[in-house]
């Protein structure tokens, strides 16, 4: 399965056209929670072809704030009424004090980040009653860390016991901004909690700054990750196409996701070659 993320820019044309053809679709709750009128006809019409799949922006997971539960209950009475088959969210923080800072903001790598981000996945998870998949996100500068990356990220997933959403360009840009080997890192993951993968492009600024955009098309060492992702999971998991702005033509986005089946269908025959 690969889908794309069901954006307003490009709504109308994608559903009046069988050009881009995905295997489902991703919305950010945020901004489809108590929609009616127009945009909620185009979210049906759209949910009576597609599978649905959430990915948060303002759970806010690493706040020092309380967990906004009247919000949690509408996205599980959203859930509940989309039949939304995934849940995810950042491993990030983008409030406090009750202020939103519209930025998805890195968790220091501590113990006691590892304590608090844990517990409060937990609590989710208990009032959604499900499973979440949380997000390796692009940093730019750690903030007073104690233990790597790949330490912090692991003990959330075994303290916490959720699922990883695996965002390969996101990986990508933070090995090549942090210096560090993007196949090591995806070797010393957790790689069983898998259950989604992010796939986007990202805009060069610098010799030594690469920044996560998801408004340019995917680059080949990219791609190239990618497929070493799938080889070292040997399981076949769902994949989103990232554009959130830039939009190009329909039949671009199209072949972007025609290339991400074919990487994940040649590597999965190969598995199943030397397994039989």
């Amino acid at each position: 399965m690969t889908g794309i993320g069901f954006r307003k820019d490009f709504a109308e044309e994608f559903l009046q056209s069988s050009v881009l053809q995905p295997s489902f679709l991703e919305v950010a709750p945020e901004n489809w929670i108590g929609v009616g009128g127009y945009w909620k006809k185009q979210l049906n019409k759209a949910l009576k072809r597609y599978p649905l799949f959430l990915h948060g922006l303002s759970l806010s997971i690493g706040s020092p704030d309380p967990l906004d539960l009247d919000f949690l209950r509408k996205v599980k009475t959203f859930i509940k009424e989309t039949g939304a088959g995934i849940y995810s969210e950042h491993l990030s923080y983008a409030k406090c004090d009750n202020a939103h800072l519209y930025d998805l903001l890195p968790v220091p790598f501590t113990a006691d980040a590892v304590d608090h981000v844990s517990e409060r996945i937990l609590q989710v998870q208990d009032l959604l009653q499900q499973k979440i998949a949380i997000e390796i996100v692009s940093y730019y500068t750690p903030v007073a860390p104690e233990m790597t990356e790949l330490e912090f990220i692991n003990a959330v997933l075994r303290k916490s016991g959720c699922d990883l959403l695996l965002d390969v360009n996101n990986i990508y840009v933070n090995s090549f901004n942090h210096h560090y080997d993007p196949y090591q890192f995806i070797d010393g993951l957790t790689i069983d909690n898998v259950s989604y993968i992010h796939m986007a492009g990202h805009l060069k600024i610098a010799d030594d700054l690469i920044i996560d955009t998801h408004g340019e098309a995917i680059i080949d060492p990219v791609y190239q990750l990618f497929d070493y992702a799938i080889r070292k999971l040997q399981k076949d998991v769902p994949v989103l196409l990232e554009r959130d702005f830039n939009i190009p033509d329909l039949a671009e986005l199209q072949h972007e996701i025609l290339q991400l089946e074919k990487i994940k269908r040649d590597a999965l025959k190969e598995k199943s070659y030397a397994t039989a």
